[in-house]
């Protein structure tokens, strides 16, 4: 394993694009009314194909690694969901990988690390549940974290395309990535043409810039959000999409602030949902704390338990961010 992590870095870049890929025919196929059935079988469909195929390249290229991740075999197992199974094989089959059940479980399972070490990879398979099921915005991210830092990062982002508004379509799928120190880049999930620097934007006045949020005002606290808006002086709608997305959203430009405000006591994130956006942040330009201003720390297992909410800034204004949240009340 070299020192500079590029031989990660393909490794992951080749996984990421694979699992989207995956990810988009799984989503092709959702029939308009499944989200007024609330019915969740494509995405529990991707979710497992495409963590399989993460994990099947992973202990390929590194046996040794242990991964962080949110699924296990468990239920998969179970004699019910025998009609899954069939559908992840033949998603994975389209993808030219080829398993009985046995294999497809221990790819799952090779996930199911809940510890920290001294280096482990962190996967989430799919991220954004309910932007797939709306066939909007969802991320796989995948990251790898060495003696606490997070050195390796690959997000991709199947439905983001030239803008956050924009949907699906041939020409969307991107892939951001980073090496820590070596910047940040972005090429599509085809892995075709060369990949291209990505950086924060340079505003400094808070009264031009625009909020990142999430769509499901559960996943964090909108009303808080407004509030530091107003005091900010930020007039802009904000852009409200679902996933690690939003941080793709703010690496490259598009928005300068991305807030993840605690919704009840004593939640704390998980580290999957944040690790590989955190990285592509930082290496773009930008900044990432938690509401009190501390670093996020991955050397707690599978959460940040160290750590309250989620500040994602281009850097020029997170000390305003965070007294602006203070003075709301969140802290």
């Amino acid at each position: 394993m070299s020192a500079n992590y590029r031989q990660e870095l393909e490794v992951a870049l080749q996984a990421v694009s694979e699992a989207a890929r995956v990810c988009r025919s799984v989503q092709s196929k959702i029939a308009p009314n499944s989200m007024e059935k609330a019915d969740r079988s494509p995405v529990t469909i991707a979710d497992y194909a495409s963590q399989a195929i993460v994990a099947r390249l992973l202990s390929q290229a590194f046996p040794h690694d242990p991964i962080i991740g949110e699924e296990d075999a468990g239920e998969l197992r179970l004699p019910e969901q025998t009609a899954f199974r069939q559908a992840i094989h033949e998603e994975l089959r389209g993808a030219g990988i080829v398993a009985d059940d046995e294999q497809l479980f221990a790819w799952i399972d090779h996930c199911s690390a809940k510890t920290y070490c001294d280096r482990f990879w962190t996967l989430d398979p799919i991220d954004g549940t309910k932007g797939f099921l709306r066939k909007e915005q969802y991320a796989i991210s995948l990251a790898l974290i060495v003696q606490g830092q997070i050195v390796v990062a690959a997000v991709g982002c199947p439905n983001l395309g030239a803008s956050a508004e924009g949907n699906g379509g041939v020409e969307a799928g991107l892939l951001f990535s980073a090496i820590r120190g070596q910047g940040a880049e972005v090429r599509t999930i085809w892995q075709s043409g060369s990949a291209q620097p990505v950086h924060v934007s340079t505003e400094s006045d808070t009264r031009k810039m625009r909020f990142c949020e999430s769509v499901e005002s559960g996943h964090s606290s909108h009303g808080h959000s407004a509030q530091v808006a107003e005091l900010l002086g930020i007039t802009h709608q904000p852009a409200r999409l679902d996933s690690q997305a939003k941080y793709c959203v703010v690496a490259r430009g598009e928005a300068d602030i991305y807030l993840r405000l605690p919704t009840r006591a004593g939640y704390r994130e998980k580290i999957w949902d944040h690790a590989g956006g955190v990285l592509v942040i930082e290496e773009a330009g930008g900044t990432v704390t938690d509401v009190q201003g501390r670093p996020l720390e991955f050397t707690h297992g599978a959460e940040l338990t160290e750590n309250r909410g989620v500040v994602v800034t281009n850097g020029q204004v997170h000390d305003s961010v965070i007294q602006a949240l203070r003075e709301v009340g969140v802290s």
